[in-house]
């Protein structure tokens, strides 16, 4: 009997696929459909203290091998949020809450506000590429990440996870830094800083100029990224980048991830994404010989 059941911490998921932060889960309807997916937990949209806007059109390019989005964080702010997750329980999977905030004062504030309204875990945004003043200004400092994921742990009792930024040559000694701030585990990796150039217009394409590279063309840096981590930290790794069958899915695990998070996929095939992946593990699994999805977890390191 094959079992795709994992364990994150304190957090239990039925299978290691989980609905990436910032794709569709910016609703009640959204979260609860996300739910029913066969993902095994769902992440929200990224939400703030404040209502925020974002940037305006165009954010979002299809460059074929991935995608550059610039959304430039729009969220409901925490109040109307809570409202839209009021409605989006019980959900059939646990739902982590994703947040966003300038100091380790908002992050706590959010984190308690978030597990208040029932989330399984936490997902701090330390890694957003296009926002001045949050994501990865916040996530390159190895200082300000210690006392954002500190004071959030002192703040909840709920797991804690960071999702990292791959726009810097220090994303070891900030997992590090996460894994001795008393973190949960980290999600490797968030979008790499990129531009798109019209050459019609003869100016950048992205209203924002800047904006964050996700999709497969990113898949082997995050491969590398899990890789080089799982040989570093001893907290569970959350594999994202790029996956978009269940062959990627193997990938990130042998790698070192425990989970494996989907979002530019979502974009091109839909929610039947993940029973795809999860029934193709599954057939890999038993055709393998294996019985359990952490008899594959890292297994590419014996060979180094």
């Amino acid at each position: 009997m094959v079992s795709l059941d994992v364990k994150l911490g304190a957090l239990s998921l039925e299978n290691p696929t989980m609905l990436a932060s910032g794709i569709l889960a910016e609703n009640a309807g959204m979260i609860r459909l996300a739910a029913l997916s066969g993902a095994g937990a769902v992440v929200t949209k990224s939400i703030g203290i404040l209502p925020r806007e974002g940037y305006p059109n165009p954010t979002l390019v299809d460059l074929g091998f991935g995608y550059i989005n610039a959304m430039g964080l729009p969220n409901p702010g925490i109040d109307e949020f809570e409202k839209e997750l009021e409605d989006a329980f019980p959900s059939r999977v646990p739902i982590v809450g994703s947040i966003y905030g300038t100091n380790p004062d908002e992050f706590a504030f959010l984190g308690t506000r978030m597990e208040a309204m029932g989330v399984a875990a936490l997902e701090l945004n330390l890694s957003c590429p296009h926002a001045k003043g949050y994501g990865m200004e916040l996530g390159i400092d190895a200082d300000a990440v210690y006392s954002i994921v500190r004071k959030v742990k002192n703040s909840v009792n709920i797991p804690v996870f960071t999702k990292l930024t791959p726009n810097t040559d220090r994303i070891t000694d900030i997992a590090k830094t996460v894994e001795r701030a008393g973190g949960d585990g980290v999600v490797a990796i968030n979008t790499l800083k990129a531009m798109v150039i019209s050459i019609d217009f003869k100016r950048p394409i992205l209203a924002n100029l800047y904006g964050g590279l996700s999709g497969k063309a990113i898949k082997p840096i995050g491969i590398r990224c899990v890789y080089e981590l799982y040989e570093n930290i001893h907290i569970p790794i959350i594999g994202v980048g790029g996956i978009e069958n269940w062959k990627d899915a193997v990938e990130y695990i042998m790698a070192g991830a425990t989970a494996i998070q989907i979002g530019s996929a979502v974009g091109k095939k839909g929610l039947n994404v993940f029973r795809q992946i999860i029934n193709g593990l599954r057939r890999y699994m038993k055709r393998e010989g294996y019985t359990t999805i952490s008899e594959i977890t890292g297994v590419a390191h014996e060979f180094s």
